[in-house]
């Protein structure tokens, strides 16, 4: 039986009724419990770099999420010549122990059983890419495909022109998870459905900015959502 948190997914929209064949997952607060280790360094960088107290800067972070660093800097801070400097230090801090975050407890055992049922997982972060490669090894979760940020390669339409001409895809045969607002703004604007995964922002923050979207509190909810469902409607 679906979640409560689920129950947006089974409204009439016919987009939903399509068969996903693709989920794609954020990265970082998705995959791996990473974020809030993010946002306290960010909130030790930047009061060094701008008149900002850590508890504005720690918010800030999280309200901004789901580009690169250097990015919310600039909406931010838009052109201030300090933006280099303090995402430099941010990328640097953060190198220190990122590959020691694991994955949520029950992603391994998720991922699998979508493969197993033919969807296609594939993680798509704005972490740049080499830094997203080594840390899927470390985890050791088998995804489809791993795509992270390069120059003029991000998260969102990049990613999603990317998989619809690698596997023919349609957008509606794609849906999106991820824990942040951006995430969902991306993802819909390209025609993508999506699902947010509480924990950066509660659940209320999902369902009141996107009142069609599914909110779920752990990853082992898909299974439910989307592979039983592909196979009710299969039958």
């Amino acid at each position: 039986m679906t979640t409560k948190k689920s129950e947006a997914w089974n409204r009439d929209d016919e987009s939903k009724e399509t068969c996903k064949k693709v989920v794609m997952f954020d990265f970082d607060g998705t995959i791996v419990d990473s974020m809030s280790a993010f946002a306290d360094i960010a909130s030790e960088v930047m009061p060094k770099y701008y008149p900002v107290t850590k508890g504005d800067a720690r918010r800030m972070y999280i309200e901004t999420s789901g580009v690169p660093f250097f990015q919310q800097l600039e909406q931010l801070f838009p052109n201030n010549p300090q933006n280099s400097a303090a995402a430099d230090e941010f990328e640097k801090t953060k190198l220190k122990d990122y590959l020691e975050k694991g994955a949520f407890e029950d992603v391994a055992s998720t991922i699998d059983t979508l493969r197993r049922n033919g969807i296609t997982t594939v993680v798509s972060s704005n972490n740049f890419q080499e830094l997203v490669d080594a840390h899927v090894e470390k985890i050791g979760i088998k995804f489809d495909m791993v795509l992270g940020f390069k120059p003029n390669f991000a998260k969102g339409k990049d990613h999603f022109d990317h998989i619809e001409q690698k596997l023919g895809t349609s957008p509606e045969e794609i849906i999106f998870v991820g824990d942040s607002i951006k995430d969902g703004e991306r993802a819909l604007s390209c025609g993508v459905n999506f699902i947010g995964k509480e924990g950066t922002f509660p659940a209320e923050r999902f369902k009141n900015t996107f009142p069609d979207a599914g909110v779920i509190s752990n990853i082992s909810e898909l299974v439910d959502i989307l592979v039983n469902t592909n196979n009710s409607q299969e039958s």
